[in-house]
């Protein structure tokens, strides 16, 4: 496995996982868990799972019986462009795991939508986490109320390569609109487009992503005095039933400041995803670290709070499980 030294972030956490509880490693191997803009529960989710690898290596509870190896692994999880970007940087070696929406672990494996052409079948899933809307936020002033008060607004439908770009596109696929519905678009990553909206740059902004959010709470308190919107309608429902990803999704009135009203959308899971060239060792250390350090773990953000283990080994999987995660989750009893 190569060594990645990763300098797409300057808020990059470092954790040495050393695995190796008699001496001093042996050997040392670098992965990477490719995550999301810093301002992302994506971000939290990989660092997390760094966090829980390391608590899991240093704990006086996990012998040499249990977690036998000579190595010692370095996990970084950098602020990256998102899903697809993650998924085709795991294609590519350069990455070891991913967060990624459902819906593009199942395109990429498939080959379809975006992957036409350049199917990743060697993608695996190793578990799925929070349960992440689609929302569009828009200004107070812009007084945007559902999809179509979109016509002639400044829309941010983020950056290329990312979870929510896709998400956007196939919305407005399913709405039967391109870039020409809008006044202009942009693509700012999610940790840029919070300030626009702030600034009055952009009138509203689409992003998939778990609540509670502090970008989101910020936007609902500057000046834009920001909310979600409602996704609703046979446009909006056609695409849930058109695919098992897809599930209507609620964010209750109170989740935000200023948020007087539940607003309802559709929305995907988060996952966690490898590859097949990936060791079963390091998946099944990883997998390990997170399920048995399993109550830290849901306190990292909010979103995890919900979690349950069942949930995680089967919701929102559409790519194999990969062999190391298997053989913990038999090992556990969860399968």
């Amino acid at each position: 496995m190569r060594k990645i030294i990763s300098t797409l972030s300057s808020a990059l956490l470092l954790f040495v996982a050393t695995l190796s509880f008699t001496g001093v490693a042996k050997s040392a191997e670098f992965f990477t868990i490719g995550t999301g803009g810093p301002t992302g529960v994506y971000f939290q989710t990989g660092n997390a799972i760094c966090k829980m690898l390391h608590k899991y290596a240093t704990s006086s509870e996990h012998g040499r019986s249990k977690a036998a190896t000579d190595k010692a692994y370095r996990c970084t999880a950098p602020s990256t462009g998102g899903s697809n970007y993650n998924i085709g940087q795991i294609k590519e070696g350069e990455f070891q795991f991913g967060v990624a929406q459902s819906d593009w672990q199942f395109h990429a494996y498939n080959g379809s939508s975006k992957w036409e052409g350049k199917q990743f079948s060697n993608l695996r899933a190793v578990f799925s986490v929070h349960n992440e809307p689609f929302q569009i936020w828009a200004r107070k002033k812009a007084k945007i109320k559902d999809f179509k008060g979109l016509k002639g607004k400044v829309v941010n439908i983020g950056n290329p390569g990312s979870g929510q770009r896709g998400t956007m596109e196939e919305l407005m696929k399913a709405m039967g609109v391109d870039n020409s519905f809008f006044k202009s678009t942009t693509e700012l990553t999610s940790s840029e487009q919070v300030k626009a909206l702030c600034d009055g740059k952009i009138d509203a902004f689409g992003y998939s992503v778990g609540f509670p959010n502090g970008a989101m709470e910020q936007a609902a308190t500057c000046g834009a005095k920001a909310s979600p919107i409602n996704l609703t309608g046979a446009e909006v429902q056609g695409l849930i039933d058109g695919a098992d990803y897809y599930a209507k999704a609620v964010i209750p009135a109170g989740t935000y400041s200023n948020q007087k009203k539940d607003a309802t959308t559709f929305g995907v899971k988060a996952t966690v995803v490898t590859s097949a060239d990936v060791s079963e060792e390091l998946v099944y250390l990883v997998t390990k670290a997170v399920f048995e350090n399993f109550d830290d773990f849901r306190k990292q953000h909010p979103a995890f709070g919900p979690l349950e283990k069942k949930n995680m080994i089967a919701d929102g999987l559409s790519a194999p499980l990969h062999p190391g995660a298997i053989k913990y989750y038999k090992e556990a009893g969860l399968m």
